[in-house]
């Protein structure tokens, strides 16, 4: 199966000064309300650029409370229902709602409501959320991810019993739905979502970080689909858990292709050479590595290394990791086209189930720049994957 769909994610950062290790600690960024908006004319721009340019979905992801800059988009379900009225063909994304900071009934109506009024083009995505500030916030669980873990499997089995019956009972350890009232004269024992999804199976996607036994077989018993995204399992530890994917599947009763039912991201950045590429792009790297290593989503630092990063004067000599050292490990595409062709076909091969890849650029890269590059990659990446029939007279 060949690649032939390429999305991108946008998690909703503006454009910002002073980006990288030598430039503002993370904690020191605020902006005004009005400069934090201007996330939605960016996302916007974003998506009318990549309608035009033949990309299959943009992927959104819902955070709270960041008067730093970086994932300011609160609402991605209402701003699907925007941006898909703004295009004609791209799909838009929610990835990912998280659901603990939901309750699982609202989630799903809103969902659907979505669905209805997009005619099926906002996909659903699910995830359980990493930032204390937003998700305890909200009254749920993340520094105890156990109790995290089990609220999330209960809210999806909730939701998925909500899309895919016309009434529904749901009795567990979070909640009890219905509730054992009564009602106009009878005692509640089932309850429907208004309105149902009209695009029904359901297409859920869910990311993918530790790859653990437990939540991979969650997601092949829901018939969920995985991301693997911006080079954070890179290398080996990506194929493990796309073998274990595989395997997770197979238990259930389907044999999927290696690779299939997922989709695997990149940053990258498009230039006349490796050097030129990486160059351009080390500072927006450098500036999205300080944002998510204190979230410790990326496993390979040490405590001193995040300490360091927080530091704009320490940080450039503490030897933290570098974009070079990204690209060399697999996580970072950059160069000229020919060669960011050359090794997505080498994924092509290697996976022979997957037909769905995401480009997208590091936080802190600016409107014009990432406008540019998205353009580039469209032009000059993505026609060697389309394969087009051709016909004679």
């Amino acid at each position: 199966m060949p690649i032939t769909k390429f999305d991108s994610l946008y998690a909703g950062h503006v454009d910002m000064d002073n980006v990288g290790y030598k430039g503002t600690p993370v904690n020191d960024r605020r902006f005004s309300n009005d400069h934090l908006c201007t996330v939605f004319d960016k996302m916007t721009a974003l998506a009318k650029q990549m309608d035009s340019g033949g990309y299959d979905t943009l992927w959104m992801a819902e955070h709270h409370f960041q008067p730093e800059g970086y994932e300011c988009l609160p609402n991605i379900v209402l701003l699907g229902v925007h941006l898909s009225h703004l295009t004609q063909n791209l799909r838009i994304g929610c990835g990912f709602n998280i659901a603990p900071m939901w309750h699982p009934l609202r989630l799903a109506e809103d969902w659907a409501t979505a669905d209805v009024l997009t005619n099926g083009r906002v996909t659903f995505g699910v995830g359980r959320g990493y930032h204390t500030r937003e998700v305890e916030s909200f009254g749920a669980p993340l520094l105890d991810q156990e109790s995290n873990r089990e609220l999330f499997e209960e809210q999806v089995e909730i939701i998925f019993k909500a899309f895919n019956n016309e009434s529904f009972s749901h009795k567990g350890k979070n909640y009890t739905i219905p509730p054992e009232v009564p009602y106009r004269g009878y005692d509640l024992k089932e309850i429907t979502l208004v309105p149902r999804p009209k695009s029904l199976p359901i297409e859920c996607w869910q990311p993918i970080q530790s790859g653990s036994e437990r939540a991979l077989n969650f997601m092949a018993k829901h018939n969920i689909s995985g991301v693997i995204g911006g080079g954070s399992a890179e290398g080996g530890a990506m194929n493990e858990i796309i073998e274990k994917f595989q395997k997770a599947y197979q238990k259930t009763g389907q044999n999927i292709a290696l690779g299939e039912k997922l989709s695997i991201g990149y940053h990258f950045f498009i230039d006349d050479s490796k050097e030129q590429a990486l160059k351009a792009a080390a500072e927006y790297y450098e500036e999205n590595l300080k944002m998510f290593a204190p979230l410790r989503l990326v496993k390979a630092l040490s405590d001193q290394q995040i300490e360091d990063m927080s530091n704009s004067d320490k940080a450039p000599t503490a030897g933290l990791p570098t974009i070079e050292d990204a690209e060399r490990n697999g996580g970072f595409l950059a160069g000229p086209a020919d060669l960011i062709i050359e090794k997505l076909k080498q994924l092509e091969q290697k996976y022979p189930g997957l037909e769905r890849i995401g480009v997208s650029l590091p936080m802190g890269t600016p409107q014009n720049v990432l406008l540019e590059q998205m353009q580039k990659f469209s032009e000059q990446v993505m026609p060697a994957f389309k394969n087009l029939e051709i016909t004679s007279d």
